[in-house]
C-alpha cells in the first residue's frame, strides 16, 4: 500500500470513529438555562440562604455571568434579593417578573448602588446613585424606619406601582411588602424621584451624595427610563447587613416555592 493510500484510509478510519461517538458528546453537553423561570426556583423549598452555606450553580451563574461584584454588588444583597423575589412571584404579587432592582446599602452613597437587572436576557439594565434618608446617615445608611417623619430609609422588598406627577416630578409608588419594616412606605409617601442632589459634583463637594427624606431619590439626568422601566409591579430590594432586618424579614424566613 503506497504512502497516499495509507494515509487516506487512516483519516477514513479516524472520520468515521469521530462520527460514532459525535452524538454521545452531545448528549453529554447540558446547555445553562437563562429562562426566568429556572432562575426563579433556584432554592425551591430552601430555607434563609446563610453567606456560609453553598450558593446554587444557576444562581452563581446569572452572577458571575453579569459579573456583578465588578459593578459593587455584594454578593449578599444579591442572593436575599432573588430569595425574596421568589416569594414574591410565588404569591403572584409581581406583574413584572423579569426585572429586579436592588439598593445595596452596604455601599456608600458616593458608589452607583442602585443595580436593575433584567433576569430573562441577563442585562444589567441600569447602575446609578440612590439617595438614603437624611436621617439614616451620611456617607453610609446604618438606621432605618418604619415610622412617619422619620426621614430614614425603610429596608426590604417592595413591589412598584403607579407613575404619577408630584413634587419632584415624574415619580413612582412603592408598597412595601414587610409588615412592621416598610409597610408605612405608601403612607410616609415613600417613592422613586429625582433629586438635584443626586450627583457626581455633590459627592466631589461633600464626599457623598445628598440625602432625601427616606425616598431612594435617583440622579436628573437618567430617573425617568429607570422608573419607566421597573413600574408595574416589579420588585424592588433595599438592602443593608443590618441584623434587626435580617433576622425580623418574614420573606426571608420564609421557603421559597
Amino acid at each position: 500500500m503506497n504512502k497516499s493510500l495509507k494515509k487516506f484510509y487512516i483519516f477514513l478510519t479516524s472520520l468515521f470513529i469521530f462520527l460514532i461517538h459525535l452524538p454521545f458528546v452531545f448528549a453529554k453537553m447540558k446547555p445553562v438555562s437563562n429562562n426566568i423561570s429556572d432562575i426563579s426556583n433556584l432554592k425551591n423549598n430552601a430555607s434563609l440562604l446563610k453567606t456560609s452555606e453553598p450558593v446554587s450553580s444557576a444562581k452563581s451563574y446569572v452572577f458571575d455571568s453579569l459579573h456583578l461584584n465588578t459593578f459593587g454588588l455584594t454578593r449578599q444583597a444579591f442572593d436575599y434579593a432573588l430569595q425574596g423575589f421568589n416569594i414574591l412571584r410565588s404569591q403572584g404579587k409581581l406583574n413584572n417578573d423579569s426585572i429586579i432592582s436592588i439598593v445595596d446599602f452596604s455601599l456608600a452613597s458616593s458608589k452607583k448602588r442602585l443595580f436593575v437587572i433584567d433576569l430573562k436576557n441577563l442585562k444589567m439594565l441600569f447602575n446609578t446613585y440612590v439617595a438614603h434618608g437624611r436621617n439614616s446617615g451620611s456617607e453610609y445608611a446604618t438606621q432605618f424606619s418604619n415610622d412617619p417623619k422619620s426621614f430614614e430609609s425603610s429596608l426590604g422588598f417592595y413591589v412598584t406601582q403607579d407613575t404619577y406627577k408630584g413634587t419632584h416630578g415624574f415619580s413612582l409608588r412603592l408598597e412595601g411588602e414587610e409588615k412592621g419594616i416598610n409597610d408605612n412606605a405608601y403612607s410616609r409617601a415613600i417613592v422613586m424621584h429625582c433629586a438635584c442632589y443626586v450627583n457626581e459634583k455633590y459627592i466631589q463637594h461633600k464626599g457623598y451624595i445628598g440625602r432625601s427624606l427616606g425616598c431612594p431619590a435617583l440622579p436628573q439626568k437618567i430617573y425617568k427610563p429607570i422608573i419607566q422601566k421597573i413600574k408595574g409591579g416589579s420588585c424592588l430590594f433595599m438592602y443593608s447587613p443590618d441584623t434587626d432586618y435580617l433576622s425580623q424579614s418574614t420573606l426571608l424566613q420564609l421557603q421559597s416555592s
